[in-house]
């Protein structure tokens, strides 16, 4: 597996820095997945500097932004492998949301493809433990401690949203997810989303007088927004969010919103964007699950 990768300045900026955290936990489970690093070249000097994934040949130097790596991870997230042009699977982009180049086209377009090819777009460093982790499961290796924070549903909220068209997907995802879902300690979502998702669990025997989820305003309401509210003030640490890219939305500063207020609290939490990823990750989570007892 390759992934893209790339850190705004903050991130990578002194050796407490995002990047750097991330890699400290994160280095043997990398090495261990011979994981493609396709690094941005100011983000490949900082791991170099720091002496980080020393002679670790899967790590790669693309250009600096300034002279296209940022735009040619977008192409290569594109690329079908039909030719010799290398192909990412993904993308991990620590975002610092009040850097002018994190809403650069090439930014925002790398996000816009990875969820179009059903690709995981990882933007903070909370995502990006917990994807490593869902690599590692998928591969058959024993849980890692260090993600255990990640996987604390009893202690987590989820955030369940959709745009109209992907609503049946979020329905039929929760169906085949209930019992992993039903884990979190809250959930919260949308308004139509979630009056569909409070009657799937209804006729699945959930208690009729109890909500399954906590319904916010619809999106173009402000639903977006409260739901960033409470990202911001660490009481959502997981959104599921099914984004529709084809379509141009009247509220697009919202969902704008909840993306910043993801990579504001970077630590604390993540965002999921496509069926594919988010059913990559429930499977992941549930052998997880399995190997640890916690089911």
């Amino acid at each position: 597996m390759r992934v893209g990768l790339a850190a705004n300045q903050l991130h990578h900026a002194h050796r407490d820095a995002a990047l750097f955290r991330w890699l400290r936990q994160a280095e043997p489970g990398i090495r261990e997945l011979d994981l493609g690093l396709h690094a941005v070249g100011r983000t490949y000097d900082a791991i170099e500097s720091e002496q980080m994934l020393q002679d670790y040949a899967p790590l790669k130097r693309y250009p600096y932004g300034r002279h296209g790596g940022l735009m040619t991870l977008v192409a290569e997230v594109v690329n079908t492998g039909d030719g010799e042009a290398p192909v990412l699977d993904g993308a991990i982009y620590l975002i610092d949301p009040v850097d002018p180049s994190s809403i650069f086209p090439e930014a925002t377009a790398l996000k816009r493809q990875c969820v179009i090819h059903h690709k995981p777009f990882v933007s903070t460093v909370a995502g990006a433990i917990d994807f490593l982790e869902v690599q590692r499961m998928h591969a058959g290796l024993a849980p890692a401690p260090w993600a255990d924070r990640c996987h604390a549903f009893a202690e987590h909220t989820v955030a369940l949203i959709a745009h109209d068209a992907l609503k049946s997907k979020m329905l039929d995802f929760a169906s085949a997810h209930f019992d992993l879902l039903s884990r979190f300690a809250r959930r919260v979502a949308t308004g139509t989303t979630g009056q569909r998702l409070n009657e799937l669990a209804w006729s699945r025997g959930w208690p009729q007088e109890t909500p399954w989820v906590q319904r916010y305003q619809s999106g173009p309401m402000g639903g977006d927004a409260q739901i960033a509210d409470l990202i911001l003030k660490k009481r959502c640490q997981r959104a599921i969010f099914f984004e529709d890219p084809h379509v141009a939305r009247q509220h697009e500063a919202d969902i704008q919103l909840l993306d910043r207020a993801v990579a504001t609290v970077t630590d604390e939490a993540m965002c999921m964007t496509s069926p594919a990823v988010a059913q990559r990750w429930a499977d992941a989570a549930q052998r997880r699950a399995d190997l640890t007892g916690a089911a």
